[in-house]
């Protein structure tokens, strides 16, 4: 948030603690005094220091900015573009100076605050017209470990809605070796759930249509979608086109193969052949994120046809969003309900099998 530290008729909009019972106020006075200044080497003037009568919690102004707690904050706009830029961790530290992990924490921070930021413009609101669902597949740590991301899109719009992902057993031709390595590693971390796509489509459909009676959602032939799409309360007619269809604006699928041309065209990590891939799924679904605010609300729909954004085509917005309106204030998982998935990518509880250590979120200020 661009807050001007100096204004004396600043206040702050809730209590930044969670077990607060102001944390949800809605506006109007609450019970908050100011406590002096303190001086940091990011923000060129004091900073005002405040605390909460009701629960005793000091905080700042600082609090409430999305660069709370940083030392380099003109990173975030820089590192925001350089994602939807296909830009992998190091690359960009290379050229902004800076270590690769500063990168890939700031990725997680900016990939944490766009999800809180699409949830709250979104607030799962009816489809308009047919949902397009589908998945694409990547990897994480290593080719034997494939994931499957599931999106889904308006068609009529382009609007990005939601995403969720699912863990794969590795599959195809594989040499003796190969199948055998693959055996050592189902023996040692367990094997992929082989219902997980069903499972994770379903919550993608829940979420989506939450707000629906009845829809209508386009996909390809894939056997996993007819049982999820069975399992969701909304009344739901399934229209099915072959994958093998020529993917030209003709086809009933063109918005999510668009989409899924779009996200390998713009991270670095979801090309076919690459070095530069996620050692996390969990990293993947935090730059998927960055990517979905970008393309739903920064981005043409059509770059020969500029215009509108998705979200404008929707109503949702008059203009395109800017860098500094979406970095403009610090969002708050305890103000903005999450979807269950979502709530996992958010504290970072999505778990590699191979790697020992998964960093979570678990800083209870930063929270």
């Amino acid at each position: 948030m661009r807050i001007n530290q100096t204004d004396p008729g600043w206040t702050p909009p809730h209590c930044p603690n969670r077990k607060c019972k102001y944390h949800n106020h809605s506006g109007g006075p609450w019970p908050w005094r100011r406590r002096g200044f303190y001086r940091c080497r990011s923000v060129p003037v004091p900073v005002q220091r405040l605390d909460c009568r009701a629960c005793g919690v000091t905080f700042s102004t600082q609090t409430f900015s999305v660069s709370y707690w940083l030392k380099r904050p003109d990173l975030l706009e820089r590192i925001f573009m350089r994602v939807t830029g296909c830009m992998c961790a190091r690359q960009i530290a290379r050229d902004l100076g800076c270590s690769p992990e500063t990168v890939s924490r700031l990725i997680a921070r900016l990939g944490r605050h766009c999800l809180l930021y699409h949830m709250e413009v979104w607030r799962q609101q009816a489809p308009q017209g047919p949902v397009v669902v589908d998945g694409f597949e990547s990897f994480e740590y290593s080719q034997y470990h494939p994931i499957h991301h599931h999106v889904a899109v308006e068609k009529e719009t382009d609007f990005w809605l939601y995403h969720t992902d699912s863990e794969l057993r590795r599959k195809g031709r594989m040499t003796g070796a190969q199948k055998r390595r693959r055996a050592d590693i189902e023996a040692l971390h367990g094997r992929p759930d082989p219902r997980s796509i069903r499972k994770d489509m379903q919550e993608l459909l829940e979420v989506t249509l939450s707000r629906a009676a009845d829809a209508v959602v386009l996909s390809d032939e894939h056997r996993s979608y007819p049982p999820a799409i069975r399992a969701v309360a909304c009344r739901i007619r399934h229209q099915v086109t072959n994958s093998k269809k020529p993917r030209t604006p003709g086809n009933p699928l063109f918005a999510v193969n668009l989409l899924d041309l779009l996200i390998r065209h713009s991270q670095a990590n979801h090309k076919r052949e690459t070095i530069a891939f996620s050692k996390r799924r969990q990293g993947s679904a935090e730059r998927l994120a960055i990517l979905q605010v970008w393309r739903n609300y920064m981005k043409w729909r059509r770059e020969k046809r500029p215009g509108k954004t998705p979200a404008m085509l929707k109503g949702m917005m008059a203009q395109p969003l800017t860098l500094a309106i979406l970095l403009e204030k610090r969002l708050f998982p305890g103000r903005v309900a999450l979807p269950p998935r979502w709530g996992e990518y958010y504290a970072r509880t999505v778990r590699t099998r191979e790697l020992g250590s998964n960093r979570g979120h678990q800083l209870e200020y930063a929270f």
